[in-house]
């Protein structure tokens, strides 16, 4: 704690901004006819004392770099964040509670990032937010190692309840912590004891202390001390202090304090307050009966005393790293330049035979020098997946500067640390498993494409050429799910080639890219410069009688196809599509040049054909489960073959045999 940062609101402040939040907390979902109120009303003491007395923060400034991180893995009580917004003056007013959960407002039923400010990530969905903030954590001390702690010196924070450590990415998570020694990451476990169904003794007999501490976390039991000010401010100053572990809190909490109707009741988990329930509960906290009571002489003071905070914390931060701040490095790390990224990137000449998992390993060990803030790793399969880069040290709590990350086999983990890393800002997250294994991260996933988070998902064995593993490992419909993901830019690329201009892609693209590589090794057919445009040609032909579009592997087949119809007298335009969004985003001449109107469109992809029809008259692919047998035969027996988009080309434009 600095000396001269000004004292707290004072007791009677204090108490008045405790009951100002339950009575929100009950008027919005009020308001809106939905949304939680009873853990936001339990956990209000909580997070004031955080916002008004520990968190570093700047209301003049919500991205300053050097801010603690807040997370609210519990994101149903969404308006506990926005009261604690409000009432900060990081960029909420009344009226934006007044709207909760309304179309267009800045205040969502669940925490969103990027779109509220002063929200970090996007929560909702259980025990997300939590393996978020051990991506957070990281970042800072990656950043700390790089830059000194005059410059990067923050916490994270995180509000988790017995769902988000009921859900298995808790477990994955808090694993991974412990194993690191992240001591800047701070959890408080809201130990209310109450699910939606009811007590959680219904589905739930774990001793979280117990299974904490076995993961390496220092775990300190602070009881029923949830009303107390004071000992919550003590506690949470202890647990910043650290040991060389992650913290958790253990906080027992009473859901729906201190409502005379629903305290301690399962329904308080949901919309349980009706009018006189609010009625009656205002009437203990002695505020009126009024919805969306906010006294401005509250406002002035929170407001005035979180921007007397932060002018103490920003100003010596300011001093301190101005130096760190004006070197190349620090702005490498935080706004690189990708203008020299094009040259240093390999090339391979026609003809050649890359795996594109080893072409993206080429690409990332040439231009990491390039991009101080890149993290790579894998779930247990970095060799198998490209993404080992050359200079980079592992990282453990032994060596915490370093930049290559192994996740262990904790896909879920792996994938939502990764948001977690990219939202913290000032890296660049790049995690590699198999393309089937996509099953075990899709959450991440997706919440990465919802929060616009620049993550790298590397996904190689991307077809039943996997072989002998069978059907287990053979990615059949996990292609077609990616597609359907709203922001989520796709690149399956035909070659080496492209490859190494997919990775260049990824790293100016704006929110998340999954790059989609074959195991085997692929013939080089491109010069890549189909990646920026979705889709370009491969093989033209004079007055084509077809195009072939294929993907991947499936280009150089689709090639030997051409060149097979050709021979009979069949002129045939092959197309490679890596980015089905990219191309769509083009022009409408640009996709007209590239698949004219009238000319029959033949795909071809060793996956589900689910979606083709957007592109393609008809279409060559696997629509059943793979088989267990050497790649190369399993891809002839599932119909991926030379012959086979040979005759589904005759029987589209009618030809003879």
């Amino acid at each position: 704690m600095l000396t001269d940062e000004p004292p707290p609101l004072g007791e009677e402040l204090d108490q008045l901004a405790v009951a100002v939040i339950r009575g929100l907390a009950m008027d919005a979902p009020l308001t809106a006819n939905s949304g939680h109120q009873g853990t936001a009303m339990a956990l209000a003491p909580l997070a004031h004392v955080l916002y008004s007395r520990v968190m570093r923060i700047d209301p003049a400034d919500p991205q300053w770099s050097d801010r603690d991180r807040f997370i609210l893995s519990a994101g149903h009580a969404s308006i506990l964040q926005y009261s604690l917004l409000m009432l900060s003056g990081l960029g909420l007013e009344v009226d934006d509670l007044r709207a909760f959960r309304s179309l267009g407002s800045l205040t969502p039923g669940h925490p969103e990032a990027g779109h509220t400010p002063g929200v970090e990530v996007t929560t909702g969905p259980l025990g997300q937010g939590f393996a978020n903030a051990v991506g957070m954590a990281l970042a800072e001390r990656l950043q700390r190692e790089r830059f000194g702690a005059e410059a990067v010196s923050h916490h994270t924070w995180v509000i988790a309840g017995d769902g988000c450590l009921m859900e298995g990415v808790s477990h994955e998570a808090a694993s991974l912590a412990g194993h690191l020694g992240l001591d800047r990451l701070i959890c408080v476990f809201d130990d209310n004891r109450i699910t939606i169904d009811g007590g959680t003794a219904l589905a739930c007999d774990d001793d979280v202390s117990a299974r904490f501490g076995a993961y390496g976390w220092r775990v300190l039991e602070l009881g029923d001390i949830g009303e107390d000010l004071d000992a919550l401010e003590a506690a949470l100053r202890s647990a910043r202090d650290g040991d060389g572990r992650p913290t958790l809190l253990v906080l027992r909490t009473h859901i729906g304090f201190p409502s005379p109707d629903h305290t301690d009741s399962h329904a308080a988990h949901g919309l349980a307050f009706g009018a006189e329930d609010v009625a009656r509960t205002k009437a203990v906290l002695g505020i009126p009966d009024e919805p969306f009571h906010v006294p401005d002489a509250l406002v002035n003071a929170y407001r005035a005393h979180t921007a007397a905070r932060a002018a103490v914390c920003r100003s010596a931060w300011e001093s301190a790293s101005a130096a760190v701040r004006a070197t190349p490095e620090w702005t490498a790390t935080f706004n690189p330049s990708v203008e020299s990224l094009s040259s240093a990137l390999p090339s391979w000449e026609m003809g050649a035979k890359v795996a594109t998992r080893k072409a993206i390993q080429a690409a990332l060990d040439a231009t990491s020098d390039l991009l101080p803030g890149l993290v790579a790793g894998s779930a247990d399969l970095t060799g198998n997946t490209g993404t080992k880069v050359a200079g980079l040290d592992v990282q453990s709590s032994g060596a915490p500067s370093g930049r290559q990350v192994h996740y262990g086999v904790r896909e879920h983990a792996m994938g939502s640390a990764m948001v977690g890393l990219a939202l913290h800002g000032g890296a660049l997250p790049v995690g590699g498993t198999f393309l089937v294994f996509l099953d075990y991260m899709r959450p991440p996933v997706r919440l990465a494409a919802l929060s616009g988070a620049q993550c790298v998902f590397v996904f190689s064995h991307d077809s039943v050429a996997v072989g002998e593993d069978g059907p287990t490992h053979q990615p059949v419909e996990h292609l077609a799910t990616l597609r359907a993901v709203p922001g989520l830019h796709v690149i399956r690329p035909a070659d080496a080639n492209e490859t190494a201009a997919a990775w260049a892609d990824a790293v100016v693209n704006d929110g998340p890219t999954v790059l989609v590589l074959s195991r085997q090794d692929v013939e080089v057919v491109t010069d890549g410069s189909a990646v920026c445009t979705g889709a370009g040609t491969v093989v033209d032909a004079e007055s084509p009688r077809l195009v072939i579009v294929g993907t991947g592997a499936e280009v150089s087949l689709a090639v030997r196809a051409a060149e097979t119809l050709r021979d009979a007298g069949i002129n045939a335009r092959v197309v490679s599509m890596p980015s089905w969004d990219r191309f769509r985003s083009q022009p409408p001449e640009t996709i007209a040049a590239l698949l004219p109107p009238g000319v029959p469109v033949l795909s071809v992809e060793a996956a589900s054909t689910f979606g083709w029809s957007e592109w393609a008259d008809r279409s060559v692919g696997i629509d059943s489960f793979g088989v267990s047998a050497p790649g190369g035969i399993a891809l002839e027996h599932l119909g991926i073959s030379v012959d086979a988009v040979v005759e589904a080309a005759r029987q589209l434009i009618g030809a003879e045999r």
